[in-house]
C-alpha cells in the first residue's frame, strides 16, 4: 500500500471517531482538508477529512475560533485524538475564524 494514509491497521471507523471527538472540542470550528484537499484518510467508499493516519504518523488539521486561546485548543485536539488511538497526534491550524461553523463540518477553503 505504499505511504498512502489509512486507517484499515487502526479498525474501520477511527478516523471518524477521531474526527467526532475533535470537533467536540471547544473552539474547534471544523475539521480542514489543508491545501488542494490532500489531508484525509481513506476509507471504502468515502474519505474523513481533516484526519491523516498512516503506520508512520498521524495528524489531524482544524480550523480554529479566535475567541479561543490557539495552544490550548490545538493541544486539547490532541489530547483528544490521542486518546481515542492511544498514539501521538500532530495537530495542525490551517485557518483560523472569528464565526464558529455548524458542529462536524468541514471548512469551505476560498481561491488563495
Amino acid at each position: 500500500m505504499g505511504d498512502a494514509p489509512t486507517d484499515q491497521a487502526e479498525g474501520g471507523s477511527s478516523a471518524k471517531d477521531v474526527a467526532e471527538a475533535v470537533l467536540a472540542v471547544p473552539g474547534v470550528a471544523a475539521l480542514d482538508s489543508g491545501p488542494f484537499g490532500a489531508v484525509a484518510t481513506y476509507l471504502p467508499g468515502e474519505r474523513v477529512n481533516g484526519v491523516r493516519i498512516s503506520p508512520e504518523d498521524a495528524s489531524v488539521h482544524i480550523v480554529v475560533d479566535l475567541r479561543y486561546d490557539l495552544r490550548r485548543v490545538a493541544d486539547t485536539a490532541a489530547a483528544a485524538a490521542a486518546d481515542v488511538l492511544g498514539r501521538p497526534f500532530v495537530v495542525v491550524i490551517e485557518d483560523v475564524t472569528t464565526e464558529p461553523s455548524a458542529p462536524g463540518t468541514e471548512h469551505e477553503r476560498t481561491a488563495e
